[in-house]
């Protein structure tokens, strides 16, 4: 196994827990998805500024910003968001997890591609710095990961089940 396979072993492993040995109980960002209804998609819990659709958003557009300066053009920005396919209170729950799939792909596609010499090389992120490929990539699989628990603790919180499962 390649360096690049190992990485996209885990960046695969962090969004939908491909690999995993018990995938229902994943820390994957699909996984926690997975639990989600329609009633929570857009329930913030008191005190709470997120959904679980805000965070999926944030989610997509952060990989589509991180992909398109990393591996493509560097044309997007955050003042023109016309790149994204919803706002705030309109993605349809179903389509919009289809659509951050897509957008993850693509991200993948791009990872897959590389060689392991090619995970020292700069690129550039999308707030103007040079840095290493195999930073971007790492960043973009804490992301997922760390967004996965964010929607599972809202989750739990929005159906007032906020327990450790065994404890």
């Amino acid at each position: 196994m390649t360096t690049i396979d190992e990485l996209v072993y885990l960046l695969e492993g962090a969004f939908s827990g491909a690999g995993s040995e018990a995938s229902d109980e994943s820390q994957a960002l699909l996984v926690n998805l997975s639990s989600v209804d329609e009633r929570m998609w857009r329930a913030v819990p008191v005190g709470g500024a997120r959904s679980v659709e805000s965070i999926v958003l944030h989610v997509g557009a952060c990989t589509i910003m991180y992909d398109e300066y990393a591996f493509g053009a560097g044309a997007l920005t955050w003042d023109d968001q016309s790149w994204l396919p919803w706002s705030e209170g309109n993605a349809p729950m179903g389509a919009t997890i289809e659509w951050l799939q897509v957008v993850h792909g693509r991200f993948v596609d791009h990872v897959r591609a590389l060689h392991d010499a090619d995970l020292e090389e700069l690129r550039p992120s999308n707030w103007g710095e040079l840095r290493e490929t195999r930073w971007l990539i790492s960043v973009m699989l804490q992301h997922d990961v760390y967004h996965a628990g964010e929607v599972n603790h809202l989750r739990s919180i929005i159906v007032a089940d906020d327990r450790w499962r065994w404890g």
